[in-house]
């Protein structure tokens, strides 16, 4: 599904405009973004939990040249599913 696609699920759903449902998405997704760089965690009951991670340095190779190289230390985010959603797949 894409971006665009929710917007008008979201409008089909919601008895919105498009345009609202746009804000409404985005207000959504800037809220997740806003606790995981608060306090790196945000949860959704019957669906899941996502959590920043610590990725340590670690070492690599160049797929060009196969040289080895350093990889930095860097943040990611994880996704555990709940229970009920892994469920129904």
């Amino acid at each position: 599904m894409s971006k665009t696609e929710l917007i008008d699920r979201i409008a089909e759903e919601c008895d919105l405009n498009k345009a609202d449902s746009k804000r409404v998405l985005e207000s959504v997704f800037g809220a997740i973004a806003d606790s995981l760089t608060g306090d790196g965690r945000f949860s959704y009951h019957g669906f899941g939990t996502f959590t920043v991670r610590e990725r340590s340095a670690r070492m690599g190779r160049n797929p060009q040249t196969g040289e080895s190289m350093q990889i930095q230390a860097s943040k990611t985010v994880k996704f555990k599913v709940s229970s009920g959603l892994k469920d129904s797949l």
